[in-house]
């Protein structure tokens, strides 16, 4: 619980460490905050994901594990894992217009090319960047 008391700059944020044992930083959206905190309960202290009876930290089998446990108890019929959920999220938040140096920091790509291949949308001439370039220099 204490990993994600920190408020940075406004945002009540999330310490972790990701692949390749990187530290991050992550803001925690209300949505998010709102299920942590039902989770929480009255508790101050302790963990909101129990360790695995080995007691060690939960490791990507575990995650593997626990993801696919929640989509078969939730009736979702596709297999997910948590590289379908990572996926989705970066997909999901190209689709949605979120600029691709954005969606590279959510993603943690250190190459945009990588974050690139997720984006459906290359090809729409709708969400070009000569209309943005063409709307800063006519300043509108």
């Amino acid at each position: 619980m204490e990993d994600y008391a920190e408020t940075l700059r406004g945002h009540r944020v999330l310490h972790l460490v990701g692949k390749g044992d990187k530290p991050a930083t992550m803001p925690l959206t209300v949505p998010v905050l709102r299920v942590l905190e039902a989770c929480r309960g009255e508790r101050t202290t302790g963990r909101l994901i129990l360790r695995p009876v080995s007691g060690k930290p939960i490791d990507r089998r575990d995650a593997y594990r626990m993801v696919t446990r929640v989509a078969k108890a939730a009736g979702i019929p596709r297999h997910i894992s948590p590289h379908s959920l990572r996926h989705a999220a970066i997909t999901n938040a190209l689709d949605a217009g979120v600029p691709l140096r954005d969606a590279q920091i959510l993603a943690r790509h250190a190459d945009p090319r990588t974050t690139e291949h997720y984006d459906r949308a290359r090809g729409n001439l709708d969400r070009h960047g000569v209309h943005f370039l063409t709307a800063y220099i006519a300043g509108a």
